[in-house]
């Protein structure tokens, strides 16, 4: 399928999803959410997902200028609360609970909804230079597309609040030191790292991996009895698939485990 404001590619079993508007440093306007929403939607045999940006930016933030239907705008906040809802929100869904392993690099800016697009990953690898802004409070709006619900937890409500009623950039090494992403790196490093990772989680186990992903975050609004219930849900799942098999086999061989993805 060919798309207009971002690029894919597939890499063995890693899609690299490029957000390509380096013009308007890869402000997202509704199209490139549905465009990013249907790249995860058919991923085919891929077993992980990088998703990075073109030039000297991550993501600044939805693009305002944008004239699409339902697009965000400084008109007024129903066409906003439109594109959330048709638009930005699935896309961050869909991030969220795709059900393979995601990887987000950030190069630049990480601005707005672009700040979401990151965090919405299991994995954030930033450069030193990249940083992560909740700009929303210096137009007199409200974060969106989940940083209230992501922020608070990755990073704690105290840094939280900063972030959004100051409008705090937090760079790469802040960043990673607060928590709020996996790694901050080399800037120059920053590409090759977040592919090295992404290959290695598809060369993972990637039924089991997706069964991670849904219990971590269904614990983050779970009791431990509930987790407990899903985490045997999901071994139950995993336990059945054929990397479980294959990895029982390479355990008791003492030899590496070379998974399927199935």
């Amino acid at each position: 399928m060919s798309y207009e404001t971002i690029r894919t590619e597939q890499d063995g079993n890693v899609l690299k999803i490029t957000l390509n508007r380096p013009e308007r440093l890869n402000a997202c306007p509704p199209q490139m959410a549905d465009e990013i929403f249907a790249a995860l939607r058919d991923l085919g045999d891929a077993r992980a997902v990088l998703i990075t940006g073109e030039g000297r930016a991550f993501c600044s933030g939805a693009d305002l200028a944008a004239n699409a239907e339902g697009g965000a705008s400084i008109e007024g906040g129903a066409r906003s609360y439109t594109a959330l809802q048709k638009h930005y929100n699935p896309m961050i869904q869909m991030l969220a609970n795709v059900p393979v392993p995601v990887v987000a690099a950030v190069g630049g800016p990480a601005a707005g909804v672009g700040c979401s697009i990151a965090l919405a990953a299991d994995f954030v690898l930033a450069g030193k230079k990249g940083y992560f802004l909740q700009a929303f409070v210096n137009i007199g709006l409200v974060p969106d597309g989940g940083s209230s619900w992501m922020l608070p937890r990755l990073i704690g409500l105290a840094q939280a609040t900063r972030m959004m009623m100051l409008g705090e950039r937090i760079h790469g090494e802040e960043a990673e030191r607060l928590g709020l992403i996996y790694k901050c790196v080399e800037d120059d490093a920053l590409i090759a790292e977040a592919e090295a990772l992404a290959h290695k989680l598809a060369d993972g186990p990637t039924i089991a991996l997706g069964q991670m992903k849904q219990t971590l975050r269904a614990g983050l609004e779970s009791d431990f009895a509930n987790t407990l219930r899903a985490e045997a849900e999901g071994q139950r799942v995993a336990g059945n698939s054929k990397d479980a098999r294959i990895g029982a086999i390479a355990f008791l061989k003492k030899t590496k485990a070379e998974f399927t993805g199935s």
